[in-house]
């Protein structure tokens, strides 16, 4: 049962972030169209369907397959788990942004420009380099 889980969480891993990447790169394109045209609200549908469809599931099933996988495993004895726990909220505090931002785009209340975007979309990619990191290789 414990590979299957795995296979799970590594597949529900994979998609969160691979929403979380895409997302402020929409954010970053969104804040170029002029409020209320066409590109606009294509942008809209776009940032609500990834969040909807790919975004939270995908995250909604990675938290319990890992909890899991650390019960099953022990893992939460080991002082690498411990990091990648606080990366991993870092990265929920991100999405929880990031989910604030689909809802100020779709009320066309923006308040961050396209260089923040550009810089912010950088943070998941440092937390998942690092969280991969920690569990493969599990320096300490």
């Amino acid at each position: 049962m414990y590979d299957w889980i795995k296979a799970l969480h590594v597949i529900a891993v994979i998609s969160w972030m691979a929403g979380m990447l895409y997302l402020p790169r929409l954010f970053v394109y969104h804040c170029e169209a002029e409020i209320g045209s066409k590109q606009s609200e294509t942008f809209k549908v776009m940032e609500r369907r990834l969040l909807k469809a790919i975004i939270n599931p995908a995250m909604i099933v990675t938290w319990p397959a890992g909890i899991y996988l650390v019960w099953a495993g022990h893992w939460y004895l080991s002082g690498w788990f411990h990091l990648k726990l606080l990366l991993v909220l870092v990265m929920s505090a991100v999405h929880g942004f990031f989910v604030g931002r689909v809802r100020a785009f779709a009320a066309d209340s923006n308040s961050y420009s396209q260089k923040f975007y550009r810089i912010i979309n950088e943070v998941p990619t440092v937390l998942m380099i690092a969280i991969v990191i920690l569990v493969i290789v599990k320096p300490f």
